[in-house]
């Protein structure tokens, strides 16, 4: 297949282009500061030459959009909604110019979409979605990608929980703050973690370009969602660290300022379940955290 992946360089992307590539597939990246043979100059804002790629391709993923892990300052705002907002609307500019159009195409989400639950399960069927900044931003992003019909392009967005990975994403800095013994639970601890392991984020994205069946909105997450008490207990127990200092709301919320991020990435309870996924057949090789937490983790 032909491969075009938007914003590719980050964590998610260089992980499923080496996942695509492996497996004989031609990748190309759209990015800001290409240094390689493969990667394609654009802005994600503005059509140029780089839409020439989309030409007779299979498949486009987009991921584009300034990552959630800042302060919510106003500037930070508006850039965190106008580089999703953007990207995904130039794409479909270009899309639309298109002779041989992506049969598919997959852009982000996240499962941030759902309400803060601690006891209700969100499926795409019955997800409980709220309004506040973040859910907000997932709305109007999937509002915009799904705006406009494109005959013939299957779209499909990905309602993204946290990736566990090795090499990028949340989980190094997790592994560290246990590693120095302040990996107890955050917060009351009872808010809900849902998570997938990179591999099975790239097993997903490949089972859906392959499932002509599945289209519209998609939980990308483990079937097994715990509590953040469990998740930090069962990584303290991985890594073999007997101890872990509880951090209080307040102290998160000092911890925060210093650390240039919000404290809703660890507070808010995701309680996500992939009902689509699951109901269409897909594997997960890593359904429980501890069987992700034992291959990520090797002492």
């Amino acid at each position: 297949m032909k491969i075009i992946i938007a914003a590719g360089t980050g964590f998610l992307g260089k992980n499923l282009e080496k996942y695509f590539v492996e497996k004989g597939n031609q990748v190309y990246v759209l990015t800001r500061n290409p240094k390689r043979k493969n990667e394609i100059h654009w802005d994600a804002k503005t059509l140029g030459e780089w839409k020439n790629v989309l030409e007779n391709s299979d498949v486009l993923i987009n991921i584009a959009g300034k990552s959630v892990d800042c302060r919510y300052t106003e500037n930070n705002k508006k850039e965190i909604y106008s580089s999703r907002i953007e990207s995904t609307k130039v794409l479909q500019q270009a899309i639309d110019q298109c002779i041989d159009k992506p049969k598919v195409w997959l852009n982000a989400s996240s499962a941030t979409i759902y309400n803060h639950s601690e006891t209700h399960l969100n499926t795409e069927e019955n997800g409980i979605i709220g309004d506040d900044f973040s859910m907000n931003i997932c709305k109007s992003w999937e509002k915009e990608f799904f705006k406009s019909e494109t005959e013939d392009v299957r779209k499909v967005a990905l309602r993204t929980s946290i990736v566990l990975g090795n090499n990028g994403g949340a989980f190094p800095k997790l592994k560290m703050i246990t590693k120095f013994g302040l990996g107890g639970k955050q917060g009351r601890g009872n808010q809900n973690v849902s998570w997938i392991h990179i591999d099975d984020f790239c097993k997903a994205v490949e089972f859906i370009i392959n499932s002509e069946n599945i289209s519209g909105e998609i939980n990308i997450t483990a079937p097994n969602p715990l509590s953040n008490e469990d998740f930090m207990r069962k990584l303290r127990k991985q890594m073999k660290i007997p101890f872990g200092l509880n951090a209080p709301i307040w102290q998160l919320e000092i911890a925060s300022i210093f650390l240039n991020t919000e404290t809703e990435l660890l507070l808010k309870s995701r309680n996500v379940y992939p009902e689509k996924l699951m109901k269409s057949g897909f594997k997960f090789s890593y359904p429980e955290v501890d069987f992700a937490f034992k291959d990520l983790i090797k002492i």
